[in-house]
């Protein structure tokens, strides 16, 4: 009887234990259901719903948070309305931003300018630069919040389109003359790595040399803090390796904020104003030294009291050579390929110090890390400004190319009466 009642309870027994699972099971457990297939997830988005497409999970590591203290020299203090304003601008972004700064003469006074007031008729335009994790993500919800920021012919193509026009070295897809919040901007959109990579080996210097003058930096980025030190240390090492043993700090910032200039096909054309080197260091030299002044005086051999406008340093090769090994690789290779097969020159691998102090101690060094400067900068400008006629369309072009002209007239009329320190150290004329 007992047997006969167990077989009948047996197949019940044998069902739950096959539709149910006890939380002390140890067996290997089934895998989670699988996502939506991305055919159906982009079966909602169509030309009559162009709604922004998802977003790609970021699987790199971020950089930790730094300490509050390190980088400090790169936060530079802007009066409260220009704080708000440029806050607010950033905020209006729906699109993710993972690193923005302003620069320029609406940030900070330059010579030159009838008004530094952004918000007045005759005053700067405002220029923004944003770095993102996924350009072609962003572009896609910027292009459905802003599609007055990009000319027809992208929105038609799409942002997949204006994500590969950016990747074209230097990198960067430029909206320009755009109105918000009441001011006229213009914003530069590329990517983290971009950006990190320019900062660390000045392969194009077209967004690091930006950023060796003063910045107001909106959005932080402990990844971009970290390199951008490194970056505007690479400036001072570079600009002591120009100069002689005994320089003022005019001549000092007028040569790092020349870097980004030397090479520039628009210092050729007529298309940028030719004092503008002259025009930032006389009117920001407070700020290029709060950005400096920590960084020069941690080198070795480098003198530069804090009430002093002079610096002091050692120019001997083993001095110098410990700077020239530790420039920009991109800056670094150019220089010692100019050296290459020359007879003077020992052979590198024979003895490195030997080899490092002979060119440190070549006379003309100075005039070849210009040269090199201006070969490195001159191709990226050349495809930034074509790159130009496509992110801005044919009518912003032209209003943007008149403004430009305009500058360089009042520029070229005023040259002469330039600062005789700031023309002399800019590098800015290839």
């Amino acid at each position: 009887m007992l047997a006969r009642t167990n077989a009948r309870r047996l197949p019940t027994l044998v069902f739950r234990s096959l539709s149910t699972e006890t939380a002390a099971s140890s067996g290997p457990q089934p895998p989670p259901l699988p996502p939506p297939s991305a055919a159906k997830r982009a079966a909602s988005r169509s030309r009559l719903n162009p709604a922004p497409r998802p977003a790609v999970p970021h699987r790199n590591q971020v950089l930790a948070h730094l300490p509050p203290s390190f980088g400090r020299n790169q936060i530079l203090p802007v009066a409260d309305s220009t704080r708000a304003l440029l806050e607010a601008v950033v905020a209006r972004f729906d699109a993710p931003i993972r690193y923005a700064f302003a620069y320029g003469s609406g940030v900070f006074e330059q010579d030159g300018y009838t008004s530094s007031n952004p918000t007045n008729k005759d005053g700067p335009m405002l220029d923004f630069m944003f770095a993102v994790t996924h350009p072609d993500h962003w572009h896609s919800i910027n292009m459905n919040q802003f599609p007055g920021h990009y000319p027809l012919g992208a929105r038609t193509l799409g942002s997949s389109f204006v994500s590969k026009v950016e990747e074209i070295p230097p990198g960067v897809w430029f909206n320009s003359m755009v109105k918000m919040n009441g001011v006229t901007i213009k914003y530069g959109v590329t990517t983290v790595d971009n950006l990190c990579s320019d900062l660390l080996n000045w392969k194009s210097l077209y967004l690091s040399g930006r950023m060796h003058k003063p910045i107001r930096i909106i959005k932080d980025d402990a990844r971009v803090r970290l390199t951008q030190q490194v970056n505007l240390t690479s400036a001072v090492r570079t600009a002591l390796l120009t100069l002689p043993a005994e320089f003022s700090e005019r001549e000092l910032f007028a040569r790092i904020a020349g870097f980004s200039y030397s090479g520039d096909v628009r210092m050729v054309l007529p298309a940028e104003n030719r004092g503008k080197v002259g025009n930032i260091v006389r009117k920001q030299a407070p700020q290029f030294k709060e950005l400096y002044h920590r960084l020069v005086v941690a080198l070795p051999g480098v003198h530069w009291p804090a009430h002093a406008t002079t610096i002091q340093q050692d120019t001997s090769p083993q001095a110098r050579a410990a700077h020239l090994r530790k420039l920009p690789s991109t800056l670094l290779t150019h220089v010692t390929q100019h050296y290459a097969g020359q007879s003077s020159i020992p052979a590198r691998e024979a003895d490195e110090a030997v080899y490092w102090s002979k060119l440190a101690g070549d006379a003309n060094l100075s005039s070849v890390i210009k040269r090199e400067l201006a070969n490195i900068v001159r191709g990226p400008s050349t495809v930034q400004t074509l790159k130009g006629l496509v992110s801005a369309g044919p009518v912003k072009s032209v209003r943007y190319a008149a403004e430009k002209v305009n500058k360089w007239w009042k520029g070229s009329k005023s040259s002469s009466s330039s600062n005789p320190d700031a023309g002399s150290g800019s590098g800015s004329k290839p």
